[in-house]
């Protein structure tokens, strides 16, 4: 089977990514501003979970205002991130894949999640999906099984 051709994709930060936390978070919210209206006096519960609700939404902005620009790489051996260092070439592993983008896991002895957008460069997304979805590109980095 011949494997995905060499390609590299420019990464960084999902304006998809960042609107669909933004979403989750206010479901979240209203979901709990539901149970507020409902019950009454605020209590102990609820008052931890609108304290959750608060810190995931915090740290989720966080983590996406921090996510940095970069370049995943498809070698023919391998992956890499040029944000992360993942130990050695990884794999991916289509998460969600939305046609126009996809969030991808590369996994190496530590894992670098990333969104691949079309827009981000529409000349090289078919080959990005190709090596991303190719079955050779994984069974050359999972160890061989033992033949009884």
């Amino acid at each position: 089977m011949h494997s995905a051709p060499s390609v590299s994709y420019p990464v960084g930060r999902s304006a998809f990514a960042g609107a669909l936390s933004a979403f989750l978070w206010l479901l979240g919210a209203a979901a709990i501003l539901a149970w507020a209206l409902k019950s009454g006096p605020a209590t102990g519960r609820l008052v931890a979970a609108s304290l959750v609700c608060a810190v995931a939404g915090l740290a989720s902005g966080r983590l996406w205002w921090c996510t940095r620009a970069g370049v995943v790489s498809w070698d023919g051996e391998g992956w890499s991130c040029s944000t992360a260092a993942l130990g050695g070439p990884a794999r991916a592993i289509v998460v969600l894949d939305l046609q126009g983008r996809m969030l991808v896991r590369l996994a190496a002895a530590r894992s670098c999640w990333v969104w691949l957008e079309r827009h981000q460069s529409p000349e090289r997304w078919d080959d990005v999906r190709r090596a991303a979805h190719s079955r050779a590109a994984a069974d050359r980095l999972l160890p061989a099984e033992p033949h009884p």
